[in-house]
């Protein structure tokens, strides 16, 4: 059951019940939040945590003082994110992934965030990303959602192209805080004009290369892989969508690196890389007849050539994001980080 539109009055009653800061939400928007808890929940004895791991929405788990196992998550949109991510797409993603039983339940969706279930386990870290109890689970659990497939005429067209230049149109021209445009003044010191130039070779050399176009979740950041027992789930499905396989792993692969304190020394050895596709392709590859090393050999330079493409990505959704984002993250320092690391990763697509 979903709501969409409710009143001013309800929009209320959510600011007051949730004691958050009104930047977050906007006058037409709210949902009746207890109308998705159980009966049982009494306002006096519903609790709420606010999680602090996301950097581009604010996420809330709301339970029960009796019975804080069963959570419901309430996920507000950041500020303008609407103008690059399809939340039409994010619902019929997370739709997809539940009907498979890859994904919890979704209550309801409201127009600037969405109620559903919470998955229960760790997040992974920088550590239990390379556990051989864990990192085998991943693998097998990724292949299984590129295998999924929206209804049977829509197209298959990669989104990571037309992402990068919606986010290269959303850099502004100048940062409204002065020492917001210094900073990125001194760390891209030819201005926003260069992505346009760099997205347009790099996509030139990439886009006919044979690599299938899956189902991708396009955002495995270890935070969004939860670990419980013998099985791991993936969560935040606002990015996913038809993609390149490699681009998926590539992307996966860097996230071994961190998010807040990125290390590049935490990237994963070919030889990880290496064991890590040969467990996905068991997985993937229906005929294990066609499993052979060389098919593993050419999985793994895709995954190299693509490793410059989510450094590039990531750039631009970080300076859009230091644009618009009211959560407290040093954007523009993460975004020449990752350009660094794009720099220096350009060669792989020549030289594997």
């Amino acid at each position: 059951m979903y709501l969409d539109t409710v009143s001013y009055e309800l929009l209320i009653n959510l600011v007051l019940l949730l004691h958050l800061d009104s930047k977050y939400f906007f006058f037409d928007t709210a949902f009746v939040l207890k109308k998705y808890l159980p009966n049982d929940w009494k306002e006096d004895i519903i609790r709420f945590k606010t999680f602090t791991d996301g950097i581009t929405n604010t996420l809330i788990g709301c339970y029960c003082e009796i019975d804080p196992k069963e959570i419901v998550l309430v996920r507000v949109y950041g500020d303008k994110t609407d103008l690059y991510i399809d939340r039409t797409a994010e619902v019929r993603n997370f739709k997809l992934m539940n009907s498979n039983g890859y994904a919890p339940k979704l209550f309801a969706t409201f127009e600037n965030g969405m109620v559903y279930g919470y998955v229960h386990g760790e997040v992974l870290n920088i550590h239990t990303c390379r556990d051989v109890s864990v990192y085998p689970l991943v693998a097998s659990m990724l292949a299984k959602m590129h295998k999924l497939h929206y209804e049977e005429n829509f197209q298959k067209v990669p989104i990571v192209w037309n992402k990068c230049e919606r986010f290269i149109e959303l850099i502004p021209d100048t940062y409204s805080d002065p020492d917001k445009q210094q900073r990125f003044n001194k760390n891209f010191p030819n201005g926003k004009n260069v992505f346009q130039n760099e997205l347009t070779q790099i996509k030139r050399q990439l886009e006919n290369i044979i690599n299938p176009i899956v189902f991708c979740h396009n955002d495995l950041l270890l935070a969004n892989v939860i670990y419980c027992g013998n099985t791991v789930s993936f969560i935040d499905y606002e990015y996913a969508g038809y993609n390149y396989q490699a681009f998926d792993i590539a992307n996966h692969f860097i996230e071994f690196a961190g998010v807040t304190e990125f290390d590049c020394s935490l990237y994963p050895s070919k030889e990880f890389q290496l064991e890590w596709i040969r467990i996905y392709l068991k997985e993937f590859v229906e005929d294990s007849i066609l499993l052979d090393e060389e098919l593993i050999l050419k999985l793994y330079s895709d995954v190299c050539k693509f490793m410059p493409v989510s450094h590039l990505f990531w750039t631009l959704w970080s300076l859009v994001q230091s644009h618009h984002s009211y959560i407290e993250f040093d954007y523009i320092k993460y975004a020449a980080v990752r350009y660094h690391e794009y720099r220096k990763s350009l060669k792989c697509i020549c030289s594997t």
